[in-house]
């Protein structure tokens, strides 16, 4: 008989281990099978370090750390004087030198080779299991690369401090660091998205040498979110004439005097999520610039950025349905009730089953769009990829993270609601990457942007994709008529196609994963994702996780994710 006493009152049973000890890389199939497929066999060995590493009890508390002590604003020295410095825990700095260290701020550009960007993608789709704030620096800083090698003395001043794998933190003028990071400062208060409205004005600099391209400014203005305010310098959009349209700087956080440039931290936005990484709101007093690209050209200029930075939005959606993903499945295969361990109970395998396939389909499309990232100039199919697929993924890829989160935190029950636990913080996580570098209803009017702008891409990329349907038996047989619907949709009236183009970029995205699932997966998950998600329109429907059919093998598709 059980003897109970002061502080002894039950035994603690059925409750689940911490999930370490994995290899995150090689326990990932789809993504193991698309690192080779996509061209980066060479970066295995790396991965493999990589995925074991990061798997650690170390290495998972420097997330949980990095978010529960956040960063905090100093605006004043005790001294009086102006600093607007923030203070990270040493975690946030770990997590830092970590992705610097796998070269995910650069290597694609400091070690150009085919594959690069794929070994790049597939890295981030690793360190973004652990801590996704960190990563929001370090995708600025890739992103501004190829904008800034097109300022070639600009550049040769900054390249080495860009391309080094080395983090240094401190808040020192350029000229003393190591290493840099660079953010981005476009959204204004009035306008949003719509950053053609933004007010902030550069003025040239007395005594400088002209104006335009390569000149020093004064910017003199606001924004309403200055992303990762610490790093060493942003790209600002400002206008320097009411006509002449908005306009590039690179605005660095020290002038070339060795001052502090006059960027005045206003406060810190007390977010949602994205926790560990620090989002604010600034006022330019004067502050010191030059011009990056043409002048009036900002927004074409920035856009390059852009097209990177909604990449790693799609990348950090599908990291973060993976590590949900594989911490609901571990749950399952620990914990019972009612007499069995859940991950035998029937209706729970169609849950996992279902996340699976989600997750699978996102690690495939990514990795594909990382190749076509490799040459912006190759084929026509390519070009669509990259144009037309990025923002549809990105569109729908962080909308299924929202769900998917949510899904996955209910698994583990109440434990999944609690703070200790991982869970709630994927599911705080998720929304960012919706909103962040264009919301929904952005993304899909790019994608119809895309498709008038260059439809000899579009057409052939569809030709493609009807090419495999046709010569793949059953499970692709439904895949020609989920073209027709497609091709009905974008044969509508301009208004009729505007209403729809959340139904057109949801369409495109899923036959794009569909295609690419026939071709590289087992059937088991080609045969249940296009029966769930594209035969006879069942995509458009509102239906949740769980409801595959029960004919099809449950148990196998989440073996496949996450082996036992």
């Amino acid at each position: 008989m059980e003897t109970f006493g002061p502080g002894n009152t039950h035994e603690v049973t059925n409750q689940v281990p911490q999930l370490t000890g994995y290899n995150l890389f090689t326990s990932d199939a789809a993504l193991v099978a698309a690192v080779e497929r996509e061209g980066a066999g060479w970066h295995r060995a790396a991965l493999e370090r990589d995925g074991a590493a990061l798997s650690s009890p170390d290495v998972l508390a420097l997330g949980d750390l990095a978010n529960r002590h956040t960063p905090e604003l100093m605006t004043y020295s005790p001294r009086g004087e102006r600093i607007d410095t923030l203070e990270f825990h040493p975690a946030w700095h770990t997590l830092l030198a970590q992705l610097r260290a796998a070269g995910v701020h650069a290597l694609p550009f400091s070690d150009p080779q085919p594959g690069a960007m794929v070994a790049r993608c597939a890295a981030y789709l690793l360190h973004s299991q652990i801590e996704s704030g960190a990563l929001c620096p370090i995708t600025m800083t890739f992103a501004s690369i190829p904008v800034l090698q097109r300022e070639p003395q600009l550049f040769a001043a900054l390249r080495d401090q860009l391309y080094t794998r080395e983090h240094d933190p401190r808040d020192v003028p350029l000229t003393q660091k190591k290493s840099m990071m660079i953010g981005m400062g476009m959204t204004e208060k009035q306008g949003g998205s719509d950053v053609r409205s933004n007010r902030t004005h550069a003025f040239a600099s007395l005594g400088s040498s002209g104006s335009g391209r390569g000149a020093e400014y004064r910017l003199v203005g606001h924004k309403w979110f200055f992303s990762a305010p610490q790093c060493d310098a942003h790209l600002v959009l400002a206008r320097t004439d009411d006509h002449a349209g908005v306009s590039c700087f690179f605005v660095p956080r020290f002038t070339p005097d060795g001052n502090r440039n006059a960027v005045h931290i206003q406060r810190l936005k007390n977010k949602l999520g994205n926790r560990s990484n620090a989002s604010s709101e600034v006022e330019f007093f004067e502050a010191y610039g030059v011009m990056v690209g043409d002048e009036g050209r900002g927004v074409p200029t920035i856009i390059e950025m852009a097209n990177y930075t909604r990449l790693d939005c799609a990348l950090g959606s599908t990291a973060l349905m993976r590590a949900a993903l594989v911490q609901a499945i571990h749950h399952t295969r620990h914990r019972s009730a009612f007499g069995r361990l859940l991950a035998e109970q029937p209706l729970m395998r169609n849950v996992l089953a279902d996340l699976s396939l989600e997750a699978e389909a996102a690690t495939v499309l990514v990795m594909r769009l990382a190749r076509a990232f490799e040459d912006s100039t190759g084929t026509l199919e390519e070009r669509a990829w990259r144009r037309l697929i990025t923002p549809a993924a990105k569109y729908w890829i962080c909308k299924r993270a929202l769900e998917f989160t949510g899904e996955a935190m209910e698994v583990w029950g109440g434990n999944g609601y609690v703070e200790e636990g991982p869970m709630a913080r994927f599911y705080r996580e998720a929304p960012v990457n919706s909103i962040w570098e264009g919301s929904g209803n952005v993304m899909c009017l790019d994608v119809l942007r895309a498709l008038e702008k260059e439809p000899e891409a579009a057409q052939a990329l569809l030709t493609q994709w009807r090419d495999v349907a046709q010569h793949h038996a059953s499970p692709a047989s439904a895949l020609p008529a989920a073209l027709d619907r497609l091709l009905a949709a974008l044969a509508a009236s301009p208004d009729t196609r505007e209403a729809a183009a959340r139904r057109i970029a949801q369409q495109l995205v899923l036959i794009a994963q569909a295609v690419l699932l026939v071709q590289h997966a087992p059937p088991v998950v080609a045969d249940a994702f296009i029966a769930t998600r594209i035969a006879d329109g069942c995509g458009d429907s509102g239906r949740v996780y769980g409801t595959l059919p029960a004919t099809l093998d449950h148990a196998a598709i989440v073996e496949r994710a996450f082996a036992g």
